[in-house]
């Protein structure tokens, strides 16, 4: 069975671009034309990257991103005819993976579609199965699993990538691009934001767990996982 995704797009043109687009590169595709649909089909179909429109008719975007994200960690790449950064940040802060504005070439696309799955996919070839420990937290990159208190807790792959490698590398402090390229990768088409929003999401998850350590900005700087004397 090949790679699955599900294309969410109220642009009927669209979706059979993207179907017989990626159907020829190896992936099974199916497609959705409003938010409502769109739902049904991940919880039915189960894929393995989701290709999110934000204008959708019945439930847009940013709500069937939310309801995904209620249950499942699976990438999302949302679509949009627009190209503002609140739109980036809202997308980014609701769990979306990555963004491309239309017109987009389809080869860009797919190479973003490769590099999210291979960012998601990664810790399936580590074999790393050491798992960090501070007071209240502990974090597996193998099993991507978080837990504060003792409890597990959800969080999407690569918040909990990003909290990995600050806590790996404690009292270092790191800019953003560096963590643009230790964490997403060289690849990644993004900008220094997308950090910002990931640790914004990181420490509402850990506010109040512990005196002893801190998820730290270095004003000027970047950030780090700082362990308090």
């Amino acid at each position: 069975m090949g790679t699955k995704l599900l294309v969410i797009d109220d642009d009927v043109n669209i979706c059979d671009m993207l179907r017989m687009y990626f159907e020829n590169e190896g992936y099974e595709v199916k497609t959705a034309n409003d938010g409502v649909e769109g739902l049904s089909y991940f919880k039915m179909y189960e894929p393995d990257l989701v290709l999110l429109d934000i204008m959708l008719p019945k439930k847009d975007g940013w709500q069937v991103c939310r309801e995904i994200r209620e249950g499942s960690s699976k990438p999302i790449i949302m679509i949009t005819a627009k190209g503002e950064v609140f739109d980036k940040v809202l997308g980014l802060e609701l769990g979306a993976d990555d963004f491309i504005v239309k017109p987009f070439d389809t080869k860009e696309l797919s190479a973003r579609v490769k590099a999210v799955l291979r960012r998601y996919t990664a810790h399936d070839n580590t074999g790393d199965d050491e798992v960090i420990k501070f007071d209240n937290i502990e974090i597996s990159l193998q099993k991507y699993e978080l837990k504060l208190k003792g409890k597990s807790v959800d969080i999407p792959p690569k918040e909990l990538e990003l909290l990995y490698f600050l806590a790996a590398n404690y009292n270092r402090v790191f800019t953003r691009d560096q963590l643009l390229d230790k964490v997403w990768g060289f690849d990644y088409l993004g900008d220094s934001r997308t950090v910002d929003v990931h640790v914004k999401r990181l420490r509402e998850k850990l506010e109040g767990v512990s005196d002893k350590w801190i998820l730290k900005t270095v004003w000027g700087v970047g950030y780090k996982f700082e362990i308090l004397q």
